[in-house]
């Protein structure tokens, strides 16, 4: 059965690739977009609760509009879902993403220009001049030293975890601005170019390789539990995105265990080892 999640299919519409696998209306191919906002929700209906999020730059494919709503599928992670349509822009293929924490897009070449948009870690742009301190892109002018090409992607994923320190707790977040246990996890792997999906079950069973629950664990290992998912950065201490803290925070791994079966999440279910 498939996973509508990854799904491009709402009854009214599929993907053509679809076309003898699922029912639909009509069978179509999708037109190549980009989000044009720095966040928005992808939601499982119109109007309906968050899913996920996506980020300024995010490829999509739109499937249908319809009553103000983009039916998308993110090209980073096949994640299926609405968004509001005025967040949908021209496919613009990026040349950077945000490599710290948040940026600013300015209106001149001036940190005391107005800024125009608010863009959060892993934000892709597309630079079309460098200037001095500043990169030019159709949002505004970007220092420098927040911007990464995307063919520097990071190396650690453990390190980009560690970027998300403080960040605060939100259901289905995938910005700085707000994240959760597999947006933390995404986000980190996504910016050293190691595909993920966007929930934990999904990452459970497509990240790395399965660890024996005696094997000493080490810095970038994955713990699940059911519906959670932590990072390791050393082999005693764990990052994650959580609601015991309100924010991604460090815990000794040990503490976590107990402190999660304690509150009814039950045990660890896998440790992977990214490749």
């Amino acid at each position: 059965m498939s996973d509508r999640r990854t799904t491009p299919a709402n009854g009214r519409v599929a993907a053509s690739h679809l076309q003898g696998q699922v029912q639909a209306d009509a069978f179509v191919a999708g037109n190549p977009a980009s989000i044009a906002a720095a966040v928005v929700d992808l939601c499982r209906v119109p109007g309906g609760l968050r899913d996920r999020q996506l980020l300024l730059g995010t490829p999509v494919s739109v499937y249908e509009i319809r009553d103000g709503w983009a039916f998308v599928q993110s090209g980073l992670d096949l994640y299926v879902g609405y968004v509001r349509v005025a967040a949908v822009g021209a496919a613009t293929p990026p040349t950077h993403r945000v490599g710290t924490l948040a940026t600013h897009a300015y209106a001149g070449e001036d940190i005391k220009s107005g800024d125009l948009m608010a863009l959060t870690f892993g934000a892709r742009v597309a630079v079309s001049a460098e200037r001095s301190r500043f990169y030019e892109t159709p949002q505004g002018y970007i220092p420098k030293k927040h911007l990464r090409p995307l063919d520097r992607p990071f190396t650690d994923p453990a390190t980009v975890a560690q970027l998300h320190f403080g960040v605060p707790y939100l259901w289905g977040g995938n910005s700085t601005g707000g994240i959760d246990c597999s947006g933390l996890v995404q986000a980190a792997l996504l910016a050293c170019d190691i595909a993920c999906p966007g929930d934990s079950d999904m990452q459970r069973v497509a990240l790395g390789a399965e660890l024996d629950a005696g094997a000493p664990l080490q810095r970038g290992d994955l713990l699940f539990w059911a519906g959670h998912v932590g990072m390791m950065v050393d082999a005693e201490t764990l990052i994650h995105a959580n609601a015991h803290h309100m924010a991604v925070a460090y815990e000794p791994v040990a503490t976590a265990i107990l402190r999660i079966a304690a509150q009814g999440g039950g045990d660890v279910t896998a440790r992977r080892r990214l490749g």
